[in-house]
């Protein structure tokens, strides 16, 4: 590989990329815009495209680096500076830039002082020799581990507590791209029908070996029209197991506490053949939008779709009116990164016991819809045991009229007994936990 070369004007065009992934989301529409003002087109956007998204995986280190020789969090700083410098630490510290890129690099201080203040660019400039020359110090496995694959440093202590040398192909897995999972929907197609389709568009695809109706697409492909037919969803294998777990049959009563977008009401749905009734339940209006158009398109017709939040529904509905309840309970969400990217220097240690008593309250309300003889599904897309086993031991040592129904497949036991975990790196898919309770009586 030659030396990194960059002009002025492509790098004016990251800096502002990634000083306005901060105020627009998904940080996708702040690089299009960005490079649009640049005139940034064809190969020079596919370079400035790997780097932009390169910058946003690193994010937590490079502010790591950082705050380490500002002495201060990157995130009370200026944010052009803020910007600039975590453009100067990906190019500096994790490429190797030529000489002609170097002075390039110097020249932001110009920049930066007509963006926002002289002062500023003269910071700049008298920090970047340091930033130049900068060498991490890695001393622990866990600080190789994350200059090697972007986690936090608590996340990889935690991975490797649960699976000892096995964590480093977890991290691995999660920095791989998953291809497009979509799940056939059986209402209005099948799977024949679905891969005839794909097939008369030349791409290549693969049958789900756990669940029948979920295809996987090896090529970049937009599925959109099979979308918009209702033919099928975009669902991952790990998500479209947690209905078939719960499996309800036509004509049951079935509450989905945390439904939207959607997937899994729809799912539930259409093992129930159209028959019965799915109250779901979110409290987030743009989600419960998406949801009534994704229940539209698939043809469900018994789900009333409910914004209000999940622990208030025993008293909407009333108490012991559900033969099912589904829980997919919110949570961390760390077993998607591989989906969503920059996630991972969002996750805090310290949000955990918040996510984990609301999981609590919500598991409390699910209890209080389920009739004697009902099951409840909990499942999470999180890995870490604080939102999945520990939840489901605290919720059993309360309820004295809660069996865990074991779990037998497809994927792998929890660390509870009876308790099922889908692996990214030993199942191809993201990461989730399951556990099935059944509410002893008649």
């Amino acid at each position: 590989m030659g030396k990194l070369k960059l002009s002025d004007r492509q790098l004016y065009a990251l800096i502002e990329a990634v000083k306005l992934g901060e105020e627009i989301k998904p940080s996708q529409s702040a690089k299009r815009k960005a490079f649009a003002r640049y005139k940034i087109e064809g190969w020079e956007n596919s370079k400035l495209t790997g780097i932009f998204y390169s910058i946003q995986r690193r994010l937590g280190l490079i502010d790591e680096v950082i705050e380490e020789l500002v002495g201060v969090s990157p995130l009370i700083l200026d944010p052009w500076l803020r910007a600039t410098l975590r453009v100067a630490v990906e190019v500096a510290v994790f490429r190797d830039p030529g000489e002609r890129t170097r002075q390039h690099l110097k020249g932001l201080a110009q920049f930066l002082s007509k963006k926002t203040h002289p002062y500023v660019g003269y910071y700049y400039y008298d920090l970047l020799p340091q930033i130049l020359e900068y060498v991490p110090v890695i001393d622990t496995e866990e600080k190789r581990l994350k200059w090697d694959y972007l986690f936090p440093e608590w996340f990889i202590a935690g991975m490797r507590g649960l699976l000892g040398d096995e964590a480093e192909a977890l991290l691995k897995a999660l920095n791989e791209t998953l291809p497009t999972s979509i799940r056939v929907n059986l209402l209005r197609a099948s799977p024949g029908d679905v891969e005839g389709y794909l097939r008369k568009k030349n791409v290549r695809f693969e049958r789900s070996g756990r669940v029948d109706t979920v295809l996987r697409i090896l090529d970049p492909f937009n599925p959109e029209w099979l979308f918009n037919k209702g033919f099928a969803i975009a669902q991952e294998e790990a998500a479209a197991v947690a209905s078939l777990v719960l499996a309800p049959e036509p004509g049951e009563t079935v509450v989905d506490l945390a439904a939207a977008p959607g997937g899994k009401t729809a799912h539930m749905a259409e093992l129930m053949n159209n028959e019965g009734k799915i109250y779901a339940f979110d409290v987030d209006g743009a989600r419960i939008k998406r949801m009534k158009e994704v229940l539209r398109r698939t043809g469900v017709e018994i789900a009333e779709t409910i914004r209000a939040d999940g622990r208030k529904a025993p008293e909407m509905l009333g108490e012991g009116i559900a033969d099912r309840v589904m829980l997919d309970a919110p949570c961390t969400s760390d077993g998607t990164i591989a989906k969503n990217p920059e996630l991972r220097w969002r996750l805090r240690e310290k949000n955990i016991p918040k996510v984990v008593k609301l999981q609590r309250e919500l598991l409390e309300s699910a209890w209080r819809l389920l009739k004697p003889g009902g099951r409840l599904l909990y499942s999470t897309c999180s890995m870490l045991p604080e939102e999945n086993e520990e939840v489901v031991e605290w919720f059993l040592e309360r309820h004295g009229d809660a069996a865990l129904i074991p779990l037998d497949g497809p994927y792998d036991e929890g660390f509870l007994p009876g308790t099922m975990r889908a692996w990214p790196h030993r199942h191809g898919t993201i990461g989730f936990f399951y556990a099935l309770m059944e509410k002893k009586g008649d």
